[in-house]
């Protein structure tokens, strides 16, 4: 999650760097734009429209994550 005094281009990088490591999911919240990107390997970033949860896909089958408190 992006903390205030985060950059949101070196965010982006880092999360680049985990999918080139072989991660297969991962969220940047952006309280601040109330955005979250979504990445996943080998696919365009998502930016879903306010979206209230988060769902961990065929990665983590079953988990979730309420965005109630972020965003």
């Amino acid at each position: 999650m992006r903390s205030a005094t985060d950059e949101l281009e070196t965010l982006r990088n880092k999360m680049r760097e985990y999918l080139d490591a072989g991660v297969q999911l991962g969220w940047l919240i952006n309280p601040q734009q109330q955005q979250v990107e979504i990445y996943r390997q080998g696919e365009d970033v998502e930016v879903p429209n306010l979206p209230t949860e988060l769902s961990g896909e065929n990665i983590l089958p079953g988990f979730s994550l309420s965005l109630s408190r972020y965003l």
